[in-house]
């Protein structure tokens, strides 16, 4: 996630949102306190920052994860806390002490947001079942972000390897003096190679089978046949470099793409049963 970019987890029903801050997770402390009572979420978050386990467990891990705390301010606050009189909002809290566990925001996804230690600490204060979804929730919003860093990687790996691919075509296969269609149609049929290795059709037959489709045949390739992808790109540009005509080189990386692609499947399910025993499900999109 993003510095800044604020997502949504259900939570039995209730809406939570999850913002990025400095690199660490911050969770909403106003939609968790709307679990219990939408309509007082302020005096729940002051009622729970009121209580003398609050400051002390808020003052321990300022300790611990910011150098810039005012231990002075929190001896104040722990002193007071648990008075009738007592009373303590998330701003002065961060004002008064230089905490930075707890954000204040305004606008239209503002209020009151905790790091993710906090905010289950907090949960577990509203419900201790509650807080066991909300981390569960958490969690999965986590796996989902690393599958898509996982893929943006391998796509990625794809075009630093295909821009190594065209510059041993550019220099082993183009002679001097072509034209700019000569050229790009010795880029095309190059490519077309690595698509009828892996693919068995070129990017017009694709984009002919799919006119409603867009971008590219390589767009829609799963996770297994991008990494085969990126092995066929630079084994071609060995084999490139080493002379070998089209026509064998084409045979060879489609006995390639087979071999490895059966053992990227086999691998792959072998992980869903694993996933699957252990309660995990399984995931066909992948």
């Amino acid at each position: 996630m993003k510095s800044g970019k604020t997502k949504k987890i259900d939570v039995q029903g209730t809406e939570i949102k999850v913002s990025k801050a400095k690199e660490q997770d911050y969770i909403s402390l106003t939609d968790i306190a709307r679990h219990k009572d939408p309509d007082r979420t302020d005096y729940i978050i002051q009622n729970w920052l009121r209580n003398r386990n609050t400051i002390e467990f808020l003052g321990i891990w300022e300790k611990l994860n910011n150098p810039h705390f005012n231990p002075i301010q929190f001896e104040g606050f722990r002193n007071k806390a648990g008075l009738n009189s007592f009373v303590l909002t998330s701003k002065q809290w961060i004002e008064k002490t230089n905490a930075v566990g707890l954000i204040a925001k305004a606008g239209r996804y503002g209020g009151t947001f905790a790091h993710k230690d906090i905010a289950f600490e907090f949960a577990s204060w509203i419900s201790v079942e509650f807080k066991l979804y909300l981390i569960k929730e958490f969690q999965r919003l986590q796996e989902q972000e690393q599958k898509s860093i996982d893929w943006t990687v391998r796509r990625s790996l794809t075009k630093i390897n295909y821009r190594i691919h065209t510059d041993a075509v550019k220099a082993h296969l183009i002679p001097e003096h072509l034209t700019d269609k000569q050229i790009s149609y010795v880029y095309a049929e190059e490519a077309d190679v690595l698509n009828m290795a892996l693919f068995g059709k070129t990017a017009k037959q694709w984009r002919d089978e799919n006119p409603y489709e867009k971008g590219n045949i390589r767009d829609y390739a799963n996770v297994s046949q991008l990494v085969c992808l990126a092995n066929l790109e630079n084994l071609n540009s060995v084999f490139i470099n080493e002379g070998i005509e089209q026509s064998i080189r084409l045979q060879k990386l489609n006995q390639i793409a087979i071999g490895q692609m059966k053992i990227l499947l086999e691998e792959h399910v072998t992980k869903q049963l694993s996933d699957k025993k252990n309660g995990a499900g399984l995931d066909v999109g992948e």
